[in-house]
């Protein structure tokens, strides 16, 4: 490849900007949609693999590009678009203006960074892995050239999904004769160097390492034999960074020693709780500028939280009532989106008003601090809870939140963010279940501590906002459920700014609650609007830019403009089909959507194609039993009455009752 290629007639490259293990980065331009953009071209497929080999491997990479073009939030790059040309295996991402983190070390001489620069890297990228280890991926390969800093100090984590794939393929350099694979060894994990099963906290020793790096200047093992460091991982506690720089904080010398324990379970539960204790460092340092000696026993009645609310828990202490305390950003204290368990997912509405935003604090809780096994323990099933959750195991999930949430109100107290944590998860399973009054009113109880602790416009309020809203629209409550969604969106507007996507997951949910309460001409400028925004933020064939479009056709509909949603579904489809593959309930839903708008237009004959395409690939996805696919054979049967067929409609139907009476 050189300059001037054109990939898949579309992506010309037009400047190589990078080089490494796995391939090339190429500056490119989009010829399509006329904006820049990056593309990184993995390594060819060659000929020493057969072809078994290589279909799996595109397969493999199919699967993970997948993985990383779904991750949506501002500290992770955006992936556009993937595929394979030439025999090449291509992905197309944002382009960054701006330098990774082992370049800002070189142009620093080797010099260490700035401490304040320090701290607000270490946030950014802790909110970014908070984020998507709550979707349940792992980095694997977090080091210094996967972190870049961009012109505008946002920090954003590179290559998700790829680390995993590179060892998969056997892209990666081994050492020689052991099996063991290597990344880079100065930032691999004990686990990783052994061979064991990763999780989470591999991430977070890593992120360790690139902190002590840029904290620095040097790695905690900076040796030149692989073999040298990798044990060094392994056995030695590495020296603490304030032994190479006296000016480093405290807290900042814990963290960083805390993140390279030895031991997963000794490292931090996860990294929002590194975010927390990033902040409360920041926090307690600024607010303090003139420390005077006071005793341990008057500290809690001396120290006032921020926004004068005395008589606060000891573990709010440096805690924000909201982004413009600190001047720090939302970044600071990641958003709870485990709650979320956001993917691929029906229509997910706002909350619920804060029963009473600006009440005074809960009364004063000096709980001792639980033991160190205890908090461990409490942290794993926690971690559980949300395994089963996404395994849609919900009554198991719900009974382990609801158990944790008691152990640790007991320990912690009501209003402990990790108590409020677990609740806030068990409302999201109690309306997995169906349980929608509990639903509402536990997520309710939430949102209301959530906004007394930490503020009405704190990332996590919102979340549980959004959460209680989406249990207003299942109660018919939508104009309630519309107001909130609103809400929350120009929080989030006003904090992250209009084109985030959590702004813009919140104004999606807001056309839906028009167009619920027959409000289609207004839902559908807030749709004409969310596609522009989504598609300048993260490309045209996004699946959220998808799901907007698909709302406008609906919209469409309901205002009578058949001819217009039938044009606008079947392009939404094929996008659909292309992008996210025929059996992705997407593409499904938008066969389905195809095939309303051809009845409308009594086209019924073509409808019926779709409506047993719809029920085929269900039945064979889900099973003959399931609900979804009863409703799709219900649809067929509709059709078929339609078109005149009353024998196949009546058998059908009565096929379909049976099979729902042998389910209950």
């Amino acid at each position: 490849m050189g300059d001037d290629t054109l990939i898949q007639g579309r992506y010309r490259l037009l400047e190589r900007i990078g080089r490494g293990g796995m391939g090339e980065v190429w500056r490119a331009r989009d010829e399509s949609l006329g904006r820049r953009i990056a593309v990184k071209c993995l390594k060819p497929l060659g000929t020493p693999h057969g072809h078994s080999f290589t279909r799996v491997l595109r397969e493999r990479f199919r699967r993970e590009a997948r993985v990383a073009a779904a991750l949506q939030h501002r500290g992770v790059t955006v992936v556009h678009d993937f595929g394979d040309w030439d025999g090449v295996l291509f992905l197309v991402m944002e382009l960054l203006e701006g330098h990774d983190l082992s370049r800002l070390l070189e142009d620093n001489k080797g010099h260490p960074l700035p401490v304040a620069d320090v701290l607000d890297i270490a946030e950014q990228v802790a909110s970014a892995l908070a984020y998507t280890h709550e979707q349940g991926i792992v980095h694997r390969d977090l080091k210094p050239a996967n972190i870049v800093r961009t012109a505008d100090g946002t920090v954003k984590i590179c290559d998700f999904g790829i680390a995993r794939l590179g060892h998969d393929a056997g892209f990666t350099a081994r050492l020689t004769g052991t099996g063991i694979a290597m990344g880079t060894p100065h930032y691999m994990s004990p686990e990783q160097i052994g061979g064991d099963e990763v999780d989470l906290r591999s991430d977070l020793y890593s992120l360790g390492c690139v902190l002590y790096e840029i904290a620095t200047g040097v790695p905690p093992f900076d040796l030149d034999d692989a073999w040298a460091i990798l044990v060094g991982h392994r056995d030695t506690e590495p020296a603490p960074p304030r032994t190479r720089r006296a000016e480093l904080p405290g807290y900042l010398d814990r963290i960083i020693l805390d993140l390279l324990a030895k031991r997963p379970e000794q490292r931090p539960d996860d990294a929002r709780e590194l975010g927390r204790r990033i902040t409360a460092g920041r926090t307690a340092a600024t607010s303090a500028p003139h420390p005077l000696p006071v005793p341990s026993s008057a500290r809690s009645r001396t120290l006032r939280p921020v926004g004068g609310r005395a008589g606060m828990p000891s573990w709010t202490r440096g805690m924000t009532t909201g982004h413009k305390a600190t001047g720090t950003g939302l970044r600071a204290t990641p958003p709870d989106l485990g709650a979320g368990l956001s993917g691929a997912r029906i229509p997910r509405p706002a909350g619920d008003r804060p029963a009473d935003a600006a009440t005074a604090g809960p009364a004063p809780d000096e709980r001792p601090e639980p033991a160190p096994e205890a908090a461990a323990g409490l942290s794993a099933r926690h971690r559980t809870g949300l395994g089963l959750g996404r395994l849609g195991r919900w009554e198991e999930a719900g009974e382990v939140h609801r158990a944790v949430a008691a152990e640790r109100e007991r320990l912690l107290g009501p209003d402990h963010p990790d108590t409020l944590r677990c609740r806030h998860n068990l409302a999201f399973n109690l309306g997995r279940l169906g349980r929608t009054e509990d639903a509402h009113r536990t997520a309710s109880e939430v949102a209301a501590a959530r906004a007394r602790v930490l503020g009405p416009d704190h990332p996590d309020t919102l979340v549980t906002r959004y959460e209680v809203a989406y249990e207003l629209g299942r109660l018919d409550r939508w104009e309630e459920a519309l107001a909130t969604y609103r809400d929350v969106a120009g929080a989030r507007a006003r904090a992250l700014g209009p084109r985030h996507p959590d702004t813009l997951a919140a104004r999606y949910e807001t056309g839906v609650a028009l167009g619920r309460l027959g409000r289609c001409a207004e839902a559908l400028t807030v749709y004409e609007d969310l596609i522009g925004d989504r598609a300048r933020a993260q490309g045209p064939e996004h699946p959220e830019t998808l799901r907007a479009r698909h709302g406008l056709g609906v919209n469409l509909g309901r205002l009578g403009r058949w001819e217009e949603a039938l044009a606008e579904a079947r392009e939404v489809c094929a996008v659909r089909d292309r992008v996210l593959g025929p059996d992705h309930p997407d593409t499904l839903v938008s066969h389905r959507e195809v095939a309303v708008a051809l009845g409308w237009l009594g086209r019924w004959s073509p409808s019926l194609t779709e409506y047993r395409l719809v029920a085929a690939v269900r039945e064979r996805v889900l099973g003959a039993d399931h609900p979804v696919t009863l409703v799709a054979r219900d649809d067929e049967a509709h059709c078929l009455e339609r078109l005149g067929r009353a024998t196949e409609a009546a058998d059908l139907y009565r096929r379909v009752e049976a099979l729902r009476g042998a389910a209950h």
